[in-house]
């Protein structure tokens, strides 16, 4: 086979839908897609499938089965239910529900959400409850993944340091845009480097809608995703407007472009503000800069020169990365990573 055949059926095989259920976990780990993996764990008398079997369930689809019937379709609603947090009943991680508390479930506004980092567990009597002929009983575990969305990485420049950081990214749960200019930059990472000049020429229609084929052109993990544009301002304010926790780190080889990156930014964030003014729920995003100390000064003193408020200016994290010593390209990315999961965990407290 070709490298050109291999990356056509690699391609090819991202777009068939999974339909085992191990091949659906990986694909929602990957892209850090809410998920339930619903396990059959105890079986009594007659079932429709063996202890262990396994079915994924997310918002709007469905990989692998339980049997079918109405046992499957309960398993399905709970399932969305815990997605939602719509179940009333909150679950420790060491105490399993009472049969009649994990069978009530409310959608209401005032019920109690389920923690859905717990395992939940639901007995159901076949022919009792479900009216499957059966007869036997089954209880069936559910375990949500990604429910809490995944860290939302925009990063600008591919230089050492990004570089470094994409090792690290690759083995974390979250979602990397990553930009540059220069194509040369990514070419380590193409699978067919003779088509360099027509690979990676993404632009901003495959940051709002990326496709299968932009990410298999590279070596790289599903979750990174690699943007070749000459104006790469235009990333900053649909990423952010996207809402949640999100993360934009400033490291190009430019300090201009840098410089209008974050003007970019703190002007969407001024926007933002003044539109939900009313609003105490606004999650601002991380906006970090590479930069020395002198850069620092010089960036804050512009900013502040052109009008922006000192309290919008401190929103800027100048130099990013925590404190941890050390400037090999490795030990800067691993001071921006840790600060990264400091932030992304303290917000989800």
């Amino acid at each position: 086979m070709s490298q050109e055949q291999g990356v056509l059926r690699t391609v090819s095989e991202s777009l068939v839908p999974p339909v085992i259920w191990y091949e659906g976990l990986a694909r929602y780990q990957q892209r850090g897609m809410a998920h339930v993996l619903a396990t059959v764990v105890a079986v009594n008398g007659s079932a429709p499938r063996a202890l262990q079997a396994k079915m994924i369930i997310t918002q709007d689809g469905i990989v692998d089965t339980l049997g079918g019937g109405g046992l499957e379709h309960d398993v399905i609603t709970t399932a969305r239910q815990l997605l939602n947090g719509e179940i009333s009943t909150t679950v420790s991680k060491q105490d399993k529900p009472k049969i009649s508390e994990a069978n009530e479930t409310s959608a209401s506004a005032s019920s109690k959400a389920v923690r859905r980092d717990a395992v939940y567990t639901k007995h159901y009597p076949l022919g009792a409850k479900l009216a499957q002929c059966c007869g036997g009983s089954v209880t069936v575990m559910f375990e949500c993944f990604n429910v809490t969305p995944p860290m939302s990485v925009l990063v600008f420049g591919a230089g050492h340091v990004a570089s470094a950081l994409m090792t690290i990214l690759a083995e974390l749960p979250c979602q990397v845009d990553w930009v540059d200019s220069r194509p040369e930059m990514f070419e380590r990472y193409l699978i067919d480097k003779t088509n360099s000049s027509e690979t990676g020429q993404a632009g901003n229609s495959a940051y709002q809608n990326p496709t299968p084929n932009q990410s298999q052109l590279y070596q790289l993990p599903r979750h990174i995703r690699p943007h070749i544009d000459d104006d790469p301002v235009d990333f900053v304010r649909p990423f952010i407007e996207q809402g949640g926790q999100r993360f934009i780190l400033v490291m190009t080889h430019d300090h201009s472009v840098d410089f209008e990156l974050v003007r970019a930014a703190l002007d969407t964030i001024s926007d933002i503000c003044l539109a939900d003014s009313k609003r105490s729920d606004i999650s601002l995003p991380y906006i970090g800069c590479i930069a020395s100390s002198t850069k620092a000064k010089r960036f804050r003193d512009r900013l502040i020169q052109r009008g922006y408020s000192e309290q919008l200016v401190n929103q800027l994290v100048m130099p990013i990365g925590l404190p941890i010593g050390g400037k090999e390209p490795m030990a800067v990315a691993v001071s921006i990573a840790a600060q990264l999961l400091q932030r992304y965990h303290q917000a989800e407290r």
